[in-house]
């Protein structure tokens, strides 16, 4: 079976325990268990992470580029959940 008739996959990598996931690449594979298994190949040769996940690039749903301003811009009107009204002190640090 060539590349072109399998499904795409999405890799997804978490480096350390209590980091997220990141997004690192995509891979072409039959079903799920091979995909996981070339994900591994190919994306963690040198131990960069401790957990694996793989999507079908089908399953992803995203927002509407064209929709952007009905999906985010509400937020905007929410100023009090930024905390750009606050005094954080100098021992803080960055954050």
């Amino acid at each position: 079976m060539s590349t072109q008739h399998m499904p795409l996959w999405e890799v997804f990598i978490r480096p350390r325990n209590g980091l997220h996931h990141k997004h690192v690449g995509s891979i072409h594979a039959p079903d799920d268990e091979m995909a996981l298994q070339a994900a591994r190949d190919v994306y963690t040769r040198r131990e960069e992470g401790n957990s694996i996940w793989v999507v079908r690039s089908n399953d992803i749903v995203a927002s509407d580029p064209d929709k952007a301003a009905e999906n985010f811009d509400p937020a905007g009107e929410k100023v009090y959940r930024h905390p750009s009204f606050y005094d954080i002190p100098d021992e803080v640090g960055h954050m």
